[in-house]
């Protein structure tokens, strides 16, 4: 099999991300949510009555990618969202009977999917690659 030669970061992220998100995908199945909705909703949960700016620091998810996220789960009823009594322009997030049912589906199978990832290193360097990855996250 043919490789590269030019091991770029950028490139082997990518690639990890997909075969990670390709997998994902594949245990939860057809119409259900993706690893990314499953973040915001599990900080959504931690969070419960947090505007979405709040939701934007804690995830890093741009903000008007989680606007479209955000109308894209009020439509699927797994978020409820209201006005702020504190500042009328802002909503705040709540999760619904069935945003906590697909997390209860989806988070055992994203905990296996990194599972399996993580089973292609040696067991002492599995918590430095998180540690490493969790350096990058934050760089700004």
């Amino acid at each position: 099999m043919a490789t590269s030669t030019d091991p770029s970061l950028l490139h082997l992220l990518h690639r990890a991300m997909q075969i990670g998100t390709d997998r994902f995908a594949s245990g939860v199945g057809e119409n259900a949510i993706t690893a990314r909705q499953l973040v915001v909703l599990k900080a959504i949960a931690a969070n419960e009555g947090v505007s979405q700016t709040v939701i934007v620091n804690l995830t890093g998810v741009d903000r008007s990618t989680l606007a479209e996220m955000v109308s894209r789960l009020l439509k699927r009823r797994l978020l409820a969202r209201k006005r702020s009594k504190a500042d009328a322009r802002a909503y705040q997030l709540a999760l619904t009977d069935e945003g906590r049912a697909a997390i209860a589906q989806a988070d055992p199978i994203l905990k296996a999917v990194e599972k399996q990832l993580l089973s292609a290193l040696p067991t002492k360097q599995r918590a430095e690659l998180l540690s490493m990855l969790a350096a990058l996250a934050t760089v700004a």
